[in-house]
């Protein structure tokens, strides 16, 4: 048997901000922007990945909303992995992307936490050859 985690469900204030940030701040590419009546599909995915993205998900009442930003309970829950940190890290804060910290050498790899638009943490991480 094979399977892959292909999509992870990212609740978003607007699509038009979210594709934006993603794609402008983060270099991700748009796979995908279908208009669904009031909902539109779209898939977001990091340059050279060809497995897993992020749907962005439009909150659709009060109760999603308020999960905005909070997906990951305050924690680091999205792992952004690089082949190159340095080059990413530099991009990335050019761009505007907020980190919360100075980058770090731990002995698994380079690693920063940063937040997306919403206040979502994420890693981006080089890991070390293993």
């Amino acid at each position: 048997m094979q399977q892959q985690l292909a999509l992870v469900s990212l609740l978003v204030r607007d699509y038009d901000e979210a594709i934006e940030f993603y794609c402008q701040k983060l270099g991700f590419r748009l796979v995908e922007n279908t208009p669904q009546g009031q909902k539109r599909w779209v898939v977001v995915a990091p340059q050279g990945d060809s497995g897993s993205a992020l749907l962005l998900a439009r909150a659709s009442d009060t109760a999603q909303q308020a999960l905005i930003g909070r997906q990951g309970a305050g924690r680091v829950w999205l792992f952004l992995q690089t082949d190159d940190f340095t080059r990413d890290y530099q991009r990335m804060l050019a761009a505007g992307v907020v980190f919360n910290e100075q980058p770090r050498v731990e002995p698994y790899g380079t690693v920063v936490v940063f937040a997306d638009l919403y206040g979502n943490l994420w890693d981006l991480i080089e890991r070390k050859n293993s």
